[in-house]
């Protein structure tokens, strides 16, 4: 922890104060970043001693960095904080608060609040709750801070978990850990209710429980069937249904099946609109050399869209099929953008490809040879290894800064995003398949015995993404 200590949360010692009108927590430019650092020389070096000279430190000069200060109704700066990456460099979503400053006339507002309410207030409470924000909304999957150990109860009432007690500047302090809900959320929103609602439902047959598609019996056929969400379908008909043959055909490959055919069934306010999604689904039928060999459409009713894909295998590669000690592999298409309009959600590997690039990842699952496969999805990468982990009958822990991930999106979007082309494989043994050129695969975590995922960071720390089953389908 000795490369982690320099960045310390402190709060001023409490002092009665009159009344304060109401505060406005804004992001700090110019003058204000000029007021909340001297309010820290002030507290920090000359009212506590904590620093001899100056607080200030690199972190200061990290253009990374972002300073929140808490405003009057009359300008004055009432109390700052700080928050950056944790790590120089490439940022994985680990991000730290520090330097959390309170005036020493705003600090009898705080005490007054903590007494008389069970809402925590004060000055340093909003300053604290606009940081945990800001962090999530750059990308954070990890936020921690180091705090003195006189606010450890502020912190706890706040949300903020103890994790270690140490001795800094020679006072006491605590780091604590602010436990940032991303992924989870997205999984209860997307998968929590799978295994209610069908799993009694459906059977794909022993070992293919909850997988991407489904082997048909008494065949070599592979069926995989996915919709489009219709506000998608209704602002972008055109990529609706370029993304309806994309992600069928994902499901086959993640099986390890070739695509022979696909079926679909649209639905349009009138036949224009329909033409739209026809042309971005037959796009996409030609990018790829997967004929449309049938389907349905109706008209005068809200936008759908939903395909079937069928493809052949002697040999699908189960999205169970994973055991605790397997590494985890990730293989992705780190090239493109996001997609116009769905920035942070939607990544596009694909469009900008050529038809014999897109044909050749029909062989990536097969060159592999895994043990489990899962393509991501609209659960991310996080929430779609939980999946594989869960129908595994494991735990599955992803090591954050090995996960291949573009250098244009932030860790925690690219984590929760729908990739484009991103498959998640086990292995037992080191893979040397010859991927197409333009991929990256590399190895970034593994199985392991228990339940959800967790992400292990550089100093070793392990953060829960997932506490519990992904779909509560179970192991396959």
């Amino acid at each position: 922890m000795t490369e982690l200590l320099d960045d310390v949360v402190l709060l001023g010692a409490r002092r009665p104060a009159p009344g304060l009108d109401p505060c406005v927590v804004v992001r700090a430019e110019g003058a204000e970043l000029d007021a909340y650092r001297a309010l820290r020389r002030d507290v920090f070096v000359r009212e506590q001693g904590l620093f001899a000279g100056t607080d200030a430190d690199d972190v200061d000069d990290d253009p990374r960095t972002i300073v929140l200060v808490a405003r009057a109704t009359d300008g004055e700066v009432l109390g700052g904080v700080r928050l950056h990456p944790a790590l120089p460099g490439r940022d994985i979503g680990w991000w730290r608060g520090s330097r959390l400053v309170v005036a020493p006339d705003a600090r009898g507002l705080e005490a007054r609040s903590a007494r008389t309410s069970t809402t925590v207030g004060g000055v340093g409470a909003a300053l604290v709750r606009a940081a945990c924000a800001t962090a999530e909304a750059a990308g954070a999957l990890r936020f921690d801070a180091t705090v003195q150990a006189q606010n450890e109860r502020l912190f706890r009432r706040l949300g903020w978990v103890p994790r270690e007690r140490v001795h800094l500047h020679g006072h006491p302090h605590v780091v604590v850990d602010w436990p940032v809900a991303r992924v989870q959320r997205l999984a209860d929103s997307t998968k929590a209710a799978l295994g209610d609602l069908v799993g009694t439902l459906v059977d794909s047959g022993a070992g293919f429980l909850g997988d991407d598609g489904a082997p048909v019996p008494g065949s070599d056929l592979v069926a995989a069937c996915d919709a489009i969400l219709p506000a998608m379908v209704e602002r972008d008909p055109e990529w609706a249904g370029w993304c309806a043959a994309l992600v069928n055909l994902n499901d086959l490959s993640a099986m390890g099946a070739a695509p022979v055919g696909m079926l679909d069934a649209i639905g349009a306010r009138d036949a224009s609109f329909a033409r739209r999604i026809v042309r971005g689904l037959g796009e996409a039928s030609r990018a790829w050399g997967v004929p449309v060999l049938g389907g349905h459409t109706q008209l005068g009713v809200p936008a759908a869209l939903s395909v079937t894909a069928l493809g052949r295998t002697s040999a699908p590669v189960p999205g169970g099929g994973g055991r605790v000690g397997q590494a985890v592999r990730l293989t992705a298409d780190l090239g493109g953008s996001w997609r116009p309009g769905y920035t942070g959600a939607q990544w596009d590997s694909s469009s900008h490809r050529t038809s014999a690039e897109l044909r050749s990842l029909a062989g990536v699952v097969p060159g592999l040879a895994p043990a489990a496969a899962k393509d991501v999805s609209m659960s991310g990468l996080v929430g779609t290894t939980g999946m594989l982990a869960e129908a595994s009958g494991c735990r599955a822990v992803l090591d954050v800064a090995d996960v291949p991930a573009p250098d244009a999106a932030s860790y925690g979007d690219w984590l929760t995003c729908f990739p484009g082309f991103a498959m998640v494989t086990t292995e037992r043994a080191p893979a040397e398949a010859d991927l197409p050129g333009f991929l990256t695969s590399q190895v970034c975590g593994e199985l392991t015995h228990g339940t959800g995922v967790g992400l292990r960071w550089p100093d070793g720390v392990v953060t829960e993404a997932i506490t519990s089953p992904v779909t509560g389908l179970g192991a396959a």
